[in-house]
């Protein structure tokens, strides 16, 4: 399926098809994970870019928060994909931060996904981490989670 490749990667809806941003994905010619291999693989299932969003991996997110993309998409637009970031601080050390933040929560994803114990990692860290997270795109929505939220309570009541 063909669709149009916009030419302003920044206000392109159908940014996953465009060939500038395809070009500036990382290619892993050995054992690991192919950021460039992925979105190709994904795009050729969905046909749209919420679509597209949901099937990529978690990594592929995480990747995105390298210094490779500084220049062509975060010095421009960190701030307005995450409104509520600390403005004293400078778009490098936010997209730092925010990249250790994305491996955190890859990791704990990665072990329960995998059943793997978690009960010696710092829970009420991991939980800080996703909620500073959502709190950068959106104020209400780390409210809404706070009030749903039962870590706080559930990890008060372990026993060690």
């Amino acid at each position: 399926m063909l669709l149009p490749r916009p030419s302003s990667l920044h206000m392109a809806p159908l940014w996953p098809w465009n060939s500038g941003f395809e070009r500036s994905l990382p290619r892993q010619a050995g054992p690991g994970y192919n950021a460039l291999g992925d979105l190709q693989a994904v795009r050729k299932k969905m046909t749209t870019t919420g679509q597209v969003i949901a099937e990529l991996k978690f990594v592929f997110w995480e990747i995105m928060f390298t210094t490779r993309h500084d220049h062509r998409l975060w010095n421009r637009h960190l701030k307005r994909v995450l409104p509520n970031l600390d403005v004293t601080r400078t778009t490098a050390e936010h997209r730092k931060d925010i990249f250790e933040d994305l491996n955190k929560i890859r990791l704990l994803r990665n072990r329960i996904a995998h059943h793997e114990p978690i009960f010696a990692r710092n829970l009420l860290d991991d939980f800080r981490v996703i909620q500073h997270l959502v709190k950068a795109r959106c104020s209400v929505c780390a409210q809404w989670m706070h009030a749903q939220q039962q870590v706080i309570a559930t990890l008060e009541q372990r026993p060690f």
